[in-house]
This record gives structure tokens, C-alpha cells and sequence, in this order.
């Protein structure tokens, strides 16, 4: 099995060679659940909510729209919990967290895009818990004229924030630079800290049994000193309903708070649901321990947080919850408890974003999906610690900082991680929606012993219903909180997209996308039924037997224009008998070949096969190639002749793997009866047959040529030229109605739609009976009920007629073969020749009508050769022998 952590193949300006990578060292996996997950979740879903903005929560929404807040946040984070649960327990999860298993899903352009939006808001968010543990440092440490304190001697400000900002900032990435090990042992301690810094709120109300009032200054506009006497009144029904409903104005910002911006900043609380996902590299059983310790942690945060709002609302006025969003420490039996845990949650959340970012930085690094500019993240230490992502980490959360308040970032952040949310949410839906074996089993279990049997995913609590309902409700909160935000994250998601589209990375991860249209496409071809096929909706459905493509690019580009919408096959024959083989040849080539189909730019698919003979592989790629309703009706083979092919990838390297041209002196492959034993074969099979002559002279067919054909001429001479006979008929047969119809429809194709199209009618009009005027006016009708704009062009060849043959030859051995096969003299055959040479020259293609094959293999070298002088320095020239009706006048 493939590598998941193969490299992409490198494209585009910002490649990088696989050989240039850097290969990161083996990193042995120390971490268990509760260490790995559980601890580093809680403390990033508590952060600076739990103790600095769990006031401005109740203070400003009321208890009913907090709790009515929390049961949204926890509802949305609880579907993408069943997400990644199904995700991280569908295979081996490795380092990157969240953006691999998203990558892994969903495929490089997706999960590069989502992985890097996901990587921004983990940036973000260690600049909100940097900003918010300044914050709490500020209001033990700040200088204020209305305190005699001797410890508040920090000045405030702006720039003094942000300069406390960066001085924290460059603690943590000192921390980090450490490593994620010793972080993640630490910050057990931590959790005990804020345990029971916690365990202190909660009991604090039961010994503080006296209200309490305090005196709440703020600095406000016009350097005015604002003052506010607030109350604590211990458990108190009337406070508890006075703090059920209301917005006020927050104090750090001067503006009126809503619901949306209030949800944003409480929902900061809600986004370290993936902390342990983004430790993934570091877990020893990542598959079992992502789900059970994030539902841990999620269900005991959710608990906590119901507790203090229910706390804060019945023993805090609401002045004190709004004007003082510190004020569990002016409530606490000793106060150095809440500051103690403060410091610890805010610097532990800052730590484990900063560490989470850094691991999908790296992850991104190691994928090369965005080149060289994330190059050196893949950089690691001796013991594994990816510290120049770790770097680029810290400058960008640098740049977070210099927003100064808290609150005015928390919006952006908390649209991120929305969208990150709904790309989780998005991937396990896809998955479920594609049917795919390895991620379809639904739990079972055994009749015996009643003990669940092996599932795929592991985890079975989820649905397409709750992938859906997870993504539709991340993007309406999204786009509740901010409009404005949300829009322009996804127009930055969609640039990335694009971006590593174009770049166009190949992997082996697996594409989510090819699934899909697998599973759609299967529904879509059982519901095409061939029985309802009619004229009217008629396409062409090409085979097109290419023995050399070095050779037949420009026939391949023709084709290309010609099928209209239709099946396109390149078939391919390779010689060999699979019984003396020791392994199929013909596997082996596919890859070259789509390759080939890629660098033409042609929507065309390839089947090949392996045949003793080239007659007998084409019967099969004729039978097999398709499935149910599209199935090819065209059979276009190049010419038989003694043309020397041109080398179409002489100077292109990347194609070396195709064999050289054949030289004159070289043997063929197929002999002329085998050649026209072909023909043959898709004629008793109903299928139309063309034969391409001299199409590498055609300009402007390939994939970067701009070319409207209006300097084009397309002709068309849809009588047999080599039955004179024929054309005397003023009927129109199914052969010549083709010639028109497969005309039409290269006039219609994007680089021939303003060609011009001639018909070219051949009469004698030296004839008493003037026939060649009925047929004139047969075919003027024709293309008017066709709805095809051509000129009709009369051409007399009385002087070619009276040159062919008038004996017979009545061989029984050449019973059934057609008569211009028989009696054509090479003086009828040049000037037929000539004829077209003087009226066609200056043409860009010609149609011409292709006689029936001779029933006998003897006359094939002599059909072959009247072919051959007729379309002789013609230029490209198509010779069309139709079967298929392909012409409707009606509705």
C-alpha cells in the first residue's frame, strides 16, 4: 500500500522535486489519552472564557440567551465530534490532526486549502489567549489613579499591550521550541491548577455568605473616569432574575453588544475540540484515543461551563458581571486562585494552539502542497520538533497581537474554525455519501454472542443526516456572527482551491471527488437506456484506433472537436499473447496513456488491449469498449499508406516510454487485407467507419492554439466519387446524409464555428435529361430542413465520366464487391484526383464519401490503392462510410 504520507508530485512555479524534501525522522508516539487528549482539550476549551469572559457572557446575553449560546456552540461541536470520531477510527491517523485526516478525505486541494484556513485560526486563537492573559495581567498589574496598590505598576495603553503581548508570546515559543512531549506532561499540572483554581469558585458562594459591594472604574471617553457600584449578593432569586435577559455596552470596545458578537466571543470556548486530533502524531493509538478523550473532554467542559453561569447569574448583580470581567476574583475566598488559574489556562491554551498550529504547518510542509515557500516547515530537530514551523507560527500569531483588544478579534477567529468545522463535517459526509466499502459497514452484531462485530468506520454514532445538519449550522452561525468575515473566508478558501488546482498535485491519498462521480455516474449510466435511444439526440461516440500517438496527435486533437459532446476513446492494440506472458503488458501503459490525454488537453478516455492480431484487438475495443448506453458508433482509423510519420513528441523527454515512429524500412504491423478486413468488421457490426488522411498538415488543433476558424473552409463531397453511377440519383442515401451531419457537427466545435462549408454536388451536364437541377434543388431543400448553412457548389465532370471503365469484370470469386473496385482505370482515378485538387486546394478538411469495402480479401491491396490516388496531396481529408441515420426534420 502507498505511503499516506507519499509527497506530492511536483507542479507548477513553487514545485519542489521529491528528492529535495526533507524527510522527517521517525518520531516514537508517547502520548496516551488522557494525556494526549483529554488534558491538552480541556485546557484549550477553557482558556480565557472560563474565568475572564464567562461575565461578559451572563452580563450581556442573560443566563437564558447564555445557556441558549452554550447549547448552540456545544450542538455544533458536538456533530463535528461524531465527525472526526468516524474519521480518526476509519484508518491510521498520522501527524497534522485535523488536516490530515481532512487531506486524506477529501483529497490536496481540499485538504490543503481547509488545512491552511484551519492553521490561520489556530494562529488566531494563541493570539486571543495571548491578548486575553495580558488582559488579566493588566487588571491585577495596570497603573490606575483611583488604586493605592504599590503592585499596579505597569503602564496601559495601545502600544504597551502590545509590547506585554509579544513579551508572553516569546515565552511561549521558547516553551514550544522545547517540544510538544514536555508541554504535554506540564500541562497535567496545569489542569490541576485550574482544577483547583475552579473547585475555588464553586465554593466560594457557600463561604462568602454577606454581600459583598465594590467600586468599578473605567476609563472612558475624553480621558472621563467612569464609575460603577456593583454588588455581590450570594445566591439570590431576585438577582437571578434580573440576570435572565439584556445587552449592554462592553466597556474594553464602547459598543453595544448583540447576540452574534456575544456568541463569537463565547464560542472561542469551543474551539480546542481538536487540540488532541492536533497531537495526533504524538498519540500511540491516535484511532482510539482522538474519539473517547475529546468526548471526555467536551462532556466536562459543558458541565463546568452550565455550573458558573448558573453560579455567576444568581449571586452577581448584573453591573458587576458587566462592568468587571475579572470579578471572580473579587468573589473568591482568596483571590490568587482565579489569578493563579488564569494565568495557567490562558498561557496553557496559547502553548497548545501555537504547538497545534505548528504540527499542520508541518504536515502541509512534508504534502509540498504549496511549493517552496512552506518548504522549510518540514524542517525538524533531532528529536522530532518541526521548530522552524514552530517559527513561522510565532511570527504570524506576532502580527495577531497588534489587534490590542480581545474581543475585536474574537469574531474572525470564531469564523475560522466554523469553517473548519463544517470541512470536518463536509469530509465524513462525503465519505458516507459515496458508498464506498471502506467506509460504509453499519454496527452489527453477532447473534451468539451479541459482541459487535468489526465495523468500518469503528465509531458508528453518526449519519449523513448529523454530517449535514453539523455543516448547514456552522454556516449559518458563520455568517450570523459576521457577514462580512464569513464571505471573505470563503473567497480565501476558494483562491486556495484554485490555486491548488492549477497547481494540479497528484497523490495516493485517494480523491474523495472520484467516489462521487463514481457512485453518480454508475446511477446515471443505469438510468441510460439504449432502447430509448432516438435520432434526434443522436452524437457521434468515436473509437479511434491509434497505433503511435507520437504520430497521431493531430488526428487525435481532430477527433476531439468532432465527437460533439460524445463518448471519446483512444483504443490501442498491443501484440502478444497473455498465455506466454508472465504479466499483463498492457497494464503497465495505461498511466502513459492518460498522460498522453492530459498534455493533448482532450476529454477522451483510453482502452487498450492485448490481441495476437490488430484486427482481431479492434474486434474486441469495437464489442467491449463503454458501458450500457455509451458505447462508440464511429470507428476512425488512420490511413494505410506509405507516409513517413512525423515524430509529434521528438523533443519532449516526458514521453520517451512510447516507442519511436516506424521508418519506411521498418515492418508493419497489419498487412492491407487486415487493414480492410477492419473496415469490414465495423460495417457487419452497424458501425460508421472514418479514415483520417494526411492530418498531420492540420494547424491549429493543439491544447494552447486560439483559433475561431474564420480563415477555415470546410468540404464536403457527399457523393461516391467512385461510382459516377451514384451520383446521377437525385436521392440522398444514409452514407451522404452522414457526410453532412458529421460536417455540421465540426462546424459546430468552439475552433471551427465560423469555418466555412461547401458541398460540392458532381454532374453531368452535358446530359439531355438535366437531371443534375433536380438534384441541385434536392439538396438546397435538404440543408434547408437540416438547418445547415452551406454553399452548394455544381461541378461538371462529363470529362471524368467518359473516362471510367465501361467493361465489367463478372468473376464469381468477386461476387458482391463493388463495381468502381472493379473496372477503375488509373486515368479515371487522376482525374477524379485532379478534379479535387482544383476545387478543394484551398480547404482545411474534406469529407468525402467512402465506398464500401470489397467482400473478398484479394481486392483489398487494389481497393486501398483506389483510395490511395484519389485523396493523393489532398491535405486532411476524412473518407466517411455511414450506416447510422443521424438526421431528423422534425420535432
Amino acid at each position: 500500500m502507498s505511503n499516506e504520507h507519499t509527497p506530492l508530485l511536483a507542479h507548477g512555479v513553487c514545485g519542489l522535486s521529491a528528492d529535495n524534501a526533507n524527510t522527517p525522522n521517525a518520531v516514537p508516539r508517547k502520548l496516551n489519552t488522557f494525556f494526549g487528549v483529554i488534558v491538552p482539550t480541556v485546557l484549550s476549551m477553557f482558556s480565557i472564557v472560563l474565568f475572564l469572559r464567562t461575565g461578559f457572557v451572563v452580563g450581556h446575553a442573560g443566563l437564558l440567551q447564555g445557556l441558549v449560546m452554550l447549547l448552540v456552540a456545544y450542538t455544533i461541536i458536538s456533530l463535528t465530534i461524531l465527525s472526526i470520531c468516524a474519521i480518526s477510527t476509519n484508518g491510521a491517523v498520522q501527524g497534522g490532526g485535523a488536516y490530515f485526516m481532512i487531506s486524506r478525505s477529501l483529497g490536496p486541494e481540499f485538504g490543503g486549502s481547509i488545512g491552511l484556513m484551519f492553521f490561520l485560526a489556530k494562529v488566531c486563537a494563541c493570539g486571543v489567549y495571548v491578548l486575553g492573559l495580558v488582559e488579566a495581567l493588566l487588571d491585577i498589574f495596570g497603573q490606575d489613579p483611583a488604586s493605592s496598590s504599590v503592585f499596579r505598576v505597569l503602564p496601559q495603553g495601545y502600544w504597551y499591550t502590545v509590547l506585554y503581548s509579544s513579551i508572553v508570546l516569546l515565552l511561549v515559543l521558547m516553551v514550544c521550541l522545547v517540544g510538544a512531549h514536555i508541554f504535554a506532561r506540564t500541562s497535567f499540572l496545569i489542569l490541576l491548577v485550574v482544577t483547583i483554581s475552579l473547585l475555588s469558585i464553586y465554593i466560594s458562594p457557600l463561604a462568602l455568605t454577606t454581600p459583598l459591594k465594590f467600586l468599578i472604574t473605567h476609563q472612558g471617553p475624553g480621558n472621563q473616569t467612569l464609575t460603577y457600584n456593583a454588588s455581590y449578593t450570594g445566591f439570590n432569586g431576585t438577582t437571578l432574575k434580573d440576570n435572565l435577559a439584556g445587552y449592554t455596552v462592553d466597556y474594553s470596545t464602547g459598543k453595544v453588544m448583540s447576540f452574534a458578537t456575544v456568541f463569537a466571543v463565547m464560542f472561542t470556548s469551543c474551539t480546542g475540540i481538536m487540540a488532541g486530533a492536533n497531537m495526533s502524531g504524538e498519540l500511540k493509538n491516535p484511532s482510539a484515543a482522538i474519539p473517547k478523550g475529546t468526548i471526555i473532554a467536551v462532556l466536562y467542559t459543558f458541565i463546568v461551563y452550565v455550573l458558573l453561569f448558573i453560579l455567576a447569574s444568581s449571586t452577581c448583580e448584573r453591573t458587576l458581571l458587566a462592568q468587571d470581567y475579572g470579578f471572580f476574583q473579587r468573589i473568591n475566598i482568596w483571590p490568587p486562585f482565579v489569578t493563579i488559574g488564569i494565568y495557567c489556562s490562558a498561557l496553557s491554551a496559547a502553548m497548545c494552539s501555537l504547538i497545534g498550529a505548528s504540527r499542520i504547518l508541518h504536515a502541509l510542509a512534508l504534502d509540498q502542497l504549496f511549493g517552496f515557500p512552506l518548504a522549510p516547515a518540514a524542517i525538524t530537530s533531532s528529536s522530532g520538533n518541526p521548530w522552524v514551523a514552530v517559527l513561522y507560527t510565532w511570527g504570524l500569531a506576532q502580527c495577531v497581537v497588534f489587534a490590542g483588544q480581545l474581543n475585536a478579534i474574537a469574531g474572525l477567529v470564531t469564523v475560522f474554525y466554523l469553517l473548519a468545522y463544517a470541512a470536518v463535517d463536509l469530509a465524513c459526509l462525503a465519505l458516507e455519501w459515496a458508498s464506498a466499502p471502506n467506509f460504509s459497514f453499519h454496527p452489527s452484531f453477532t447473534c451468539f454472542t451479541c459482541l459487535p462485530v468489526f465495523t468500518r468506520p469503528t465509531f458508528q454514532v453518526f449519519s449523513w443526516h448529523t454530517c449535514l445538519l453539523g455543516i448547514l449550522s456552522c454556516l449559518v452561525m458563520m455568517f450570523v456572527i459576521n457577514p462580512v468575515y464569513s464571505s471573505a473566508s470563503i473567497v480565501l478558501l476558494l483562491l486556495l482551491l484554485l490555486f491548488l488546482h492549477y497547481r494540479s498535485p497528484t497523490s495516493s491519498w485517494g480523491y474523495i471527488s472520484q467516489a462521487l462521480i463514481f457512485h453518480q455516474v454508475r446511477k446515471y449510466l443505469l438510468m441510460l437506456d439504449v432502447r430509448k435511444d432516438h435520432v434526434k439526440f443522436w452524437r457521434p461516440q468515436v473509437l479511434l484506433m491509434v497505433a503511435n500517438p507520437r504520430s497521431s496527435c493531430q488526428l487525435i486533437n481532430f477527433v476531439n472537436q468532432l465527437k460533439k459532446g460524445g463518448l471519446f476513446v483512444l483504443g490501442h492494440v498491443k501484440l502478444g499473447d497473455l498465455d506466454t506472458l508472465p504479466s499483463d503488458p498492457v497494464q503497465q501503459q495505461y498511466n502513459f496513456w492518460l498522460s498522453l490525454v492530459d498534455k493533448l488537453g482532450v476529454k477522451a478516455f483510453v482502452d487498450l488491449t492485448l490481441s495476437p492480431s490488430v484486427r482481431q484487438g479492434t474486434q474486441h475495443l469495437l464489442r467491449i469498449t463503454g458501458l450500457g448506453g455509451m458505447k462508440p458508433n464511429t470507428l476512425v482509423l488512420g490511413f494505410y499508406d506509405s507516409c513517413t510519420p512525423e515524430d509529434y513528441f521528438l523533443q519532449d523527454p516526458a514521453f520517451s516510454h512510447f516507442p519511436p515512429v516506424r521508418h519506411l524500412e521498418s515492418p508493419r504491423w497489419l498487412t492491407s487485407e487486415e487493414y480492410v478486413g477492419i473496415i469490414s468488421d465495423a460495417i457487419k457490426m452497424s458501425k460508421n467507419v472514418c479514415l483520417g488522411r494526411y492530418f498531420f498538415q492540420l494547424q491549429g488543433e493543439g491544447m494552447g492554439t486560439k483559433m475561431d476558424g474564420a480563415a477555415r473552409i470546410i468540404d464536403v463531397w457527399p457523393l461516391n466519387l467512385l461510382q459516377p453511377s451514384s451520383t446521377s440519383a437525385a436521392s440522398v442515401d444514409v452514407c451522404s446524409l452522414f457526410l453532412l451531419q458529421m460536417a455540421c457537427v465540426l462546424n459546430m466545435a468552439s475552433r471551427w464555428r465560423h469555418a466555412r462549408m461547401r458541398i460540392f454536388l458532381c454532374v453531368e451536364a452535358e446530359s439531355s435529361d438535366q437531371g443534375w437541377v433536380v438534384k441541385e434543388e434536392t439538396y438546397r431543400e435538404l440543408l434547408r430542413k437540416l438547418r445547415i448553412r452551406a454553399s452548394i457548389k455544381i461541378v461538371p465532370w462529363d470529362s471524368v465520366v467518359q473516362l471510367y471503365g465501361q467493361k465489367q469484370t463478372q468473376d464469381p470469386e468477386l461476387e458482391g464487391l463493388t463495381k468502381p473496385a472493379q473496372a477503375l482505370s488509373e486515368d479515371f482515378q487522376s482525374a477524379v484526383n485532379r478534379m479535387l485538387m482544383e476545387h478543394s486546394a484551398e480547404a482545411a478538411v474534406r469529407f468525402l464519401y467512402l465506398p464500401r469495402p470489397p467482400a473478398h480479401s484479394s481486392q483489398s491491396h487494389k481497393y486501398l490503392s483506389q483510395l490511395e490516388a484519389v485523396t493523393y496531396g489532398l491535405g486532411p481529408t476524412l473518407l466517411i462510410h455511414g450506416l447510422t441515420p443521424v438526421t431528423c426534420t422534425e420535432l
